[in-house]
C-alpha cells in the first residue's frame, strides 16, 4: 500500500446526492484499504511512497497532487480531462438512471445499471492507467477507484 490518503479538492457548491456522497466515501476507504501506486520520479525510477494524494480539476486537468506523509508537495501531474469526459458523462446518466430506479423500486433495472457502472468503471480504468503510464504506475482495482474520484470531482465542478 503506498497511498496513505486520498483527498479531494475542490469545494462542492450544493448538496451531492446521496449516491454519489457514497461512492465516494467508498473509493476513498478501500483506496486507504488497499491500493498500488507508485510513482516515477524525475531519474524514472519508481519510488513507492507513503503518498497523500490531493485530487482536484483545474483549468480542464486532472491535477495529481502527490505529496509527502507530512503534505509537503512532492510532485504534481495533471491529465487531460477531454479523454474522460465521455466516460464521465456516462457515468453521471448511470447515476441519474440509478436514482430513479431506486426511487421507484425498480430492483431488475437497479441490477442492470449496476452491471453498466461496473463495465463503465472498467473502462475507466483501463483508461486511466493507460492516461498515467510512464507517470504513475497503479494496478486495476487502484484505477477504477481513482476513476470513481474522477466522476466525483467532474461534478463537482460542473455544480458549481
Amino acid at each position: 500500500m503506498t497511498l496513505e490518503r486520498v483527498i479531494l479538492d475542490n469545494a462542492y457548491r450544493g448538496t451531492p446526492s446521496p449516491f454519489i456522497e457514497a461512492d465516494q466515501e467508498q473509493a476513498v476507504a478501500d483506496l486507504a484499504a488497499a491500493n498500488h501506486f507508485m510513482v516515477y520520479g524525475r531519474d524514472g525510477e519508481k519510488t513507492a511512497g507513503p503518498y497523500v494524494l490531493r485530487l482536484s480539476i483545474a483549468e480542464g486537468r486532472l491535477v495529481f497532487d502527490i505529496r509527502a506523509r507530512d503534505d509537503s508537495p512532492w510532485l504534481a501531474i495533471g491529465l487531460a480531462l477531454g479523454p474522460f469526459r465521455c466516460l464521465v458523462k456516462d457515468y453521471q446518466m448511470l447515476v441519474d438512471s440509478h436514482i430513479k430506479a431506486v426511487e421507484e423500486g425498480r430492483e431488475a433495472r437497479i441490477q442492470a445499471i449496476d452491471m453498466g457502472r461496473r463495465g463503465l468503471h472498467n473502462e475507466g480504468a483501463v483508461l486511466m492507467t493507460e492516461r498515467l503510464a510512464g507517470k504513475i504506475e497503479i494496478d486495476f482495482d487502484t484505477a477504477r477507484r481513482l476513476f470513481t474520484l474522477v466522476c466525483v470531482l467532474a461534478q463537482r465542478v460542473s455544480a458549481r
